[in-house]
C-alpha cells in the first residue's frame, strides 16, 4: 500500500509529459494548462478532485480568453499564473466558474479592461459583506450562498470572480499587520500593463483605493503565492514545487533591503540555515516569512520601516535579534541561547510610519458610486432578509427548540439543514442529527452539504462529539464515514477499538510522509490521504482523528497544543498522545504554570493573544499555544483569571507580554521558563507601561452640539470628558472597532464616560444598524455630525481624515489627549486606559 504514492507520481509524469515542451506559436493550449495544474498543484487537490473538474476549470479560462474583449491582450505569463489555476489560497475548491461565467459575462463584455474589474467587485459586494469569521476559508460559492465573509473569503471570491471573466487576479495578504493586531488580505488586479489593488467586496469609484491605503503604507510584508513556478518582475522570498512567494511591499510602502547574518557561538558562518523572519503581533513574535542563508551564512529580505525579529536555530541552539530597518539593516544573530537559560527580553517595537498616496475622484464619480453600494446593499438585504423568514418559518414549524436555534445560524445553507431533519424524521431519530449538528461550527452549518451529513448519520456509533462529529480541524468536510467503517474487517476494526494504540501503528506504518507535496498546508480531505497512503503531517492527523471515530474511538486534535489523542476509558481527562514518528510528543506526563499578574484599573484580567501568550519549544521553533474564549460564540482568548493551575507539558517556554501604544508601538518583554513533570512553576505576566503618554494633542472648541438620531439637538460634553467618534456605515474599520468596544461594553458603563457616535447622515446611520453591533455601552449617544464641525476637529488635532472611523477622547479641560484613525485592533484597551487617566 506504500507504492500508491509512487503509482500517482507515475500517472502525473504521464498527464505532464509535454510539459517540458515549449509552448507553440499558437501559445498556450488547453491541454498544456491542465498538465501545469496538475505538474504543480499540492497533493490534495490531485486526489480530492478530479481531472474533469480541473480540465472544466481550464475550458472555462480559454472561453473567457476568446469571448472578452481584453482576452487576447492578456500576456501569456498572466494568463497561465494568474487566470487559469482555481485555487487562490486554502478554500474549498468549487464550480463558480461554470456557475457565473454567464452572469458575469454580461455585466462587464461591453467595458474597458479597468472598468470591467470594478464592475466585477461591484457584483460580488452585490452579493457579501465583511463580517469576522474563523479561519478556515469558506468556497467562494459558500461564501455568496452565506451574504457575507471574512477578508480572506472575499478576497478569495473577488479573485475567483475575476478569473472567471479572463481577468488576471491575485490575493495580497499582509500576513501581520505591524501597527495593531490582526491582519487582511485584498486582490490586485492585471489591468493594462500593470498591477492594480482594490478591497474585496468593497467597491471604490477607482482602482488603488481602499480604505487600508494608509494601513497598507505602514505594513512590513506583503506577499503573495503565486501558483506554479513565476518568472516575474517582484522580489522572490521562496520557491517550492507548488508555488512562488513573491514580495509586492514596495508597491505600497517605503522599505529597505535587511541584510542578516548568521554566526555560530565561536562567530563562524552557518550557510543554509533558516531564519524566521517575525512580526509582533497578538502578543507573539510571529513568523511571515523564513528564507535560507547562503554559503557565507547570509539572507535578504526588503520590508517596509519598522521592527521586526530575526530568529535562527542549528541543534538545539538558537539565536534572536529585534531590529528596525528604519535604522539598521545590518544584522547578526549569534546561536548562542539553548533550552533551559532563563532570560527576559525587553524590546521597543516601533511601526513604520503612515505614507499613503491617495488617488483623486471627482464628486461626481463619489456620488455614483455611493448609489450602486446603496442599491447593492439593499439587493443583499433582502436576499438576506428572505433567508431569515425562512429560518423563521422552519423554526416555527419544528418542535425541537435545539434544531430552531440551530436554523438561525445557517443563513443561506438552511435548506441543506431542513433537509438533513427532513431525512432523519424518516428514519425516526431527529435527535441524532440534531447532536451532529451540534458539533458543527457556525462557518460549517453555513457550507456543509447534505451529503456529508448523511453519511454521519447513517453510520453513527455514539453521541460523544469526539465520535459522531465531523469536524476535526480545518479539513473540507467530505463523507468519509462509510468507506471507513467498510475499510478494515471486523476482527482487525474490533482490535482497534480494543487497543487503539493499534490504529496508530497502522498509521504510522502505512501512510507516507512528505511535507514537501503540501507546502501550503492545505489539508487533504481523509479519503484523500486513504486514496494517496500519502499525506503531509497535518493531514495525516485529521485522517487518524477521522478513522479513529468512524470506528467508535474518541479522538481529537488538542486545541491547545495540537496534539493528537485518543480517549482511554470514559474519563474524559484520560486522553492519551498518538506518537506517529518521534517522542516528541511522547506522553511524559505534567506540570503546572502559575501566572501572577498585578492588575491595573485600566487593565484589570488581560487577554490571552490580546496581552499575553505562550510558547513551546520542540528543539527548532516555538510553537503557539492556543487558549480560546470559553465561550465558543466569541472568537477571541481566555482572560487571564480562566487560567488558574494551568497544565502543560514538561518542556522550554517563553511567555510574552506587551503593551500597544496609540501610534501603534508595542512595548514588550518576554521571559524563557521551564516546566518539569509535577512541579508547579510560578511566573510573574509583566505588562509594560509607557511613561507619561497622554499627552495634549489639541483644543477642542467647548460647547460643541449635534443633532441625535431622535432630531433633538444635544451638547456634546461629559463632566470627567467625553470620547467622540465619526463613523462610517460598517465598513471593516469600523466593524472591527465596534466588535472591540462590544466585547468591553461593562467597562465603558463602569467608567461613565460619555460616547458620541456620529454618522455623516442618516443613511450611514441605517446601514450602521443592520450590522447589529450589541450590545453596545449604555452611556453611547448617536447622531448626525456637521461637517464643518468635524473638518475643523481633523484639522486642529492634526488628523488626515483619509480614513474613519475617527476617535478623539477630550478631557474635562477640553484638551483632546487621544486620537486614532482607521484600521485600529485593540482600540477598545487603548480608549479605557486613557480613560483612567482623565
Amino acid at each position: 500500500m506504500r507504492h500508491n504514492l509512487t503509482l500517482l507520481m507515475m500517472i502525473a509524469a504521464v498527464l505532464l509529459a509535454g510539459c517540458g515542451k515549449k509552448a507553440q506559436p499558437t501559445g498556450l493550449t488547453e491541454k498544456e494548462a491542465t498538465e501545469f495544474l496538475y505538474q504543480y498543484m499540492p497533493l490534495g487537490d490531485s486526489v480530492d478532485y478530479t481531472e474533469e473538474y480541473f480540465q472544466e476549470c481550464v475550458h472555462y479560462a480559454f472561453l473567457a480568453r476568446q469571448e472578452m474583449p481584453w482576452g487576447k491582450s492578456i500576456p501569456e505569463r498572466e494568463f497561465k499564473h494568474f487566470v487559469v489555476p482555481p485555487r487562490v489560497n486554502n478554500e474549498n475548491l468549487d464550480r463558480f466558474r461554470a456557475t457565473y461565467y454567464n452572469e458575469l459575462k454580461e455585466r462587464v463584455k461591453d467595458l474597458s479592461l479597468a472598468d470591467a474589474a470594478l464592475e466585477v467587485n461591484h457584483w460580488c459586494h452585490e452579493h457579501v459583506n465583511y463580517k469576522g469569521s474563523d479561519s478556515r476559508t469558506s468556497a467562494p460559492m459558500a461564501t455568496v450562498k452565506t451574504s457575507w465573509g471574512r477578508c480572506g473569503e472575499e478576497s478569495t471570491l473577488l479573485v475567483t470572480a475575476l478569473r472567471t471573466v479572463g481577468i488576471p487576479a491575485r490575493q495580497v495578504y499582509t500576513p501581520r499587520w505591524a501597527h495593531c493586531d490582526d491582519n487582511h488580505a485584498w486582490v490586485e488586479a492585471y489591468v493594462d500593463g500593470g498591477w492594480h489593488f482594490m478591497g474585496a467586496c468593497e467597491p471604490e469609484p477607482v482602482l488603488d483605493l481602499g480604505w487600508f491605503n494608509e494601513p497598507a503604507s505602514r505594513a512590513l510584508l506583503l506577499h503573495t503565492r503565486v501558483f506554479g513556478d513565476y518568472q516575474g518582475p517582484e522580489e522572490v522570498i521562496s520557491k517550492n514545487k507548488n508555488y512562488t512567494e513573491i514580495n509586492v511591499i514596495s508597491n505600497y510602502a517605503k522599505t529597505a533591503i535587511n541584510t542578516i547574518h548568521v554566526v555560530d557561538a565561536d562567530n563562524k558562518p552557518v550557510p543554509d540555515i533558516d531564519v524566521e523572519f517575525k512580526i509582533y503581533n497578538y502578543a507573539e513574535y510571529c513568523t511571515v516569512v523564513t528564507k535560507k542563508t547562503d554559503i557565507n551564512g547570509q539572507t535578504q529580505l526588503t520590508t517596509g520601516l519598522g521592527s521586526m525579529m530575526a530568529y535562527a536555530c542549528k541543534d538545539g541552539r538558537f539565536g534572536f535579534e529585534v531590529f528596525n530597518a528604519a535604522e539598521d539593516n545590518e544584522v547578526t544573530i549569534v546561536l548562542n541561547h539553548e533550552e533551559g537559560m532563563a532570560e527576559q527580553l525587553v524590546y521597543d517595537i516601533t511601526a513604520p510610519a503612515p505614507d499613503a498616496k491617495m488617488p483623486e475622484v471627482t464628486a461626481a464619480a463619489r456620488e455614483e458610486n455611493d448609489r450602486r453600494i446603496a442599491q447593492e446593499d439593499a439587493l443583499r438585504n433582502a436576499y438576506i432578509a428572505q433567508c431569515k423568514d425562512a429560518q423563521e418559518q422552519l423554526n416555527a414549524n419544528t418542535g425541537n427548540k435545539s434544531l430552531g436555534a440551530l436554523y438561525k445560524k445557517t443563513w443561506g445553507n438552511y435548506q441543506t439543514i431542513a433537509d438533513f431533519a427532513k431525512y432523519a424524521e424518516g428514519k425516526g431519530d431527529l435527535n441524532k442529527a440534531v447532536i451532529i449538528l451540534k458539533t458543527l461550527s457556525d462557518k460549517d452549518l453555513r457550507d456543509v452539504n447534505l451529503e456529508v451529513l448523511i453519511d454521519h448519520y447513517d453510520f453513527w456509533t455514539d453521541p460523544s462529539p469526539y465520535i459522531c462529529g465531523p469536524r476535526v480541524s480545518n479539513e473540507i468536510l467530505v463523507p468519509y464515514r462509510k468507506p471507513f467503517s467498510n475499510y478494515f474487517d471486523d476482527a482487525q476494526a474490533k482490535s482497534f477499538l480494543e487497543q487503539p494504540e493499534r490504529l496508530v501503528d497502522w498509521v504510522r506504518d502505512n501512510i507516507e510522509i512528505n511535507d514537501e507535496l503540501n507546502p501550503q498546508r492545505i489539508p487533504i480531505a481523509p479519503t484523500g490521504v486513504l486514496k494517496a497512503h500519502a499525506a503531509d503531517r497535518h493531514s495525516r492527523d485529521i485522517f487518524f482523528v477521522a478513522m479513529a471515530r468512524s470506528l467508535g474511538i474518541a479522538a481529537q486534535i488538542n486545541p491547545v497544543n495540537g496534539n493528537v489523542q485518543y480517549l482511554v476509558g470514559d474519563n474524559e481527562s484520560q486522553w492519551k498522545n498518538a506518537v506517529f514518528e518521534d517522542s516528541s510528543s511522547a506522553n511524559t506526563g505534567i506540570g503546572y504554570l502559575d501566572i501572577h499578574y498585578q492588575p491595573t484599573e485600566a487593565l484589570p484580567d488581560p487577554k490571552y493573544y490580546s496581552n499575553f501568550s505562550i510558547k513551546k519549544f520542540d528543539g527548532q521553533h516555538f510553537h503557539l499555544l492556543s487558549y480560546d474564549a470559553q465561550d465558543p460564540g466569541i472568537d477571541d482568548g481566555m482572560n487571564l483569571s480562566s487560567f488558574g493551575h494551568t497544565p502543560l507539558e514538561p518542556g522550554y517556554y517563553i511567555l510574552t507580554g506587551g503593551t500597544r501604544l496609540s501610534n501603534g508601538n508595542v512595548l514588550a518583554f518576554s521571559q524563557f521558563f521551564t516546566i518539569k513533570e509535577g512541579a508547579t512553576t510560578p511566573i510573574e505576566l509583566i505588562l509594560r507601561e509607557p511613561k507619561n503618554e497622554t499627552n495634549v494633542i489639541g483644543k477642542m472648541e467647548e460647547h460643541l452640539h449635534f443633532t441625535d438620531v431622535t432630531g433633538e439637538e444635544r451638547e456634546i460634553a461629559g463632566p470627567k470628558g467625553y470620547l467622540l467618534a465619526f463613523l462610517d456605515q460598517g465598513h471593516e474599520p469600523t466593524t472591527h472597532a465596534m466588535q472591540d468596544i462590544v466585547t468591553f461594553a461593562n467597562q465603558f458603563n463602569q467608567t461613565g464616560i460619555p460616547l458620541f457616535f456620529l454618522f455623516d447622515n442618516k443613511q450611514e446611520y441605517d446601514k450602521f444598524q443592520l450590522k447589529s453591533f450589541t450590545p453596545l455601552p449604555e452611556t453611547v449617544t448617536m447622531g448626525y455630525s456637521d461637517a464643518k464641525m468635524k473638518e475643523k476637529i481633523i484639522n486642529n488635532l492634526n488628523i488626515k481624515g483619509n480614513s474613519l472611523p475617527i476617535f478623539v477622547i477630550v478631557n474635562a479641560n477640553n484638551d483632546a489627549v487621544f486620537a486614532s484613525e482607521g484600521y485600529t485592533i485593540g482600540l477598545a484597551s487603548q480608549l479605557l486606559k486613557t480613560f483612567v487617566d482623565l
